[in-house]
């Protein structure tokens, strides 16, 4: 396919097809830049700089705290204790992965994945996303005790 081509219709709105640049090359960098953060973190260690706002200090946790313990703990092969932190690791190190072999397979190739979504299957999955990270605030906020002690590793 051309650079501009979109592939087959996997599912009704759903394109994947391949081009000759990368169209998410913005996401690529993301990923590439987040590998050598997660690198930097398992060899430093969790920072032992407060990062926290000041709602943090009231008590108001928000979806992504506990997200770079859990991330050390993964990265450190703890995934139950990551899950206790911040079970949001696991999506994210999905899709890292996902983004890793594509980044792989079109700097080999020279051809890269494409994705296109309908604005209906986006519209869908920003609902998604929302409500995942309402019910994620939620459960950060039920673990609040957990998520305000000092990290002692």
């Amino acid at each position: 396919m051309e650079s501009g081509a979109v592939g087959r219709p996997v599912v009704s709105g759903v394109r994947v097809g391949l081009t000759s640049r990368d169209r998410w090359d913005r996401i690529s960098k993301a990923t590439l830049g987040g590998v050598a953060a997660a690198i930097a973190l398992l060899v430093v260690g969790v920072p032992r700089v407060d990062l926290h706002g000041p709602l943090h200090y009231l008590g108001v946790m928000d979806p992504f705290c506990g997200g770079t313990r859990a991330m050390f703990l993964l990265l450190s092969g703890h995934p139950a204790e990551a899950a206790t932190y911040n079970p949001i690791v696991f999506p994210l190190a999905a899709m890292t992965v996902l983004a890793i072999v594509r980044i792989g397979v079109g700097w080999s190739t020279g051809r890269w994945v494409d994705v296109r979504l309908s604005r209906n299957w986006r519209r869908a999955l920003i609902a998604v996303c929302i409500l995942a990270l309402a019910a994620l605030e939620i459960r950060q906020q039920l673990h609040a005790d957990l998520l305000m002690q000092a990290w002692n590793r």
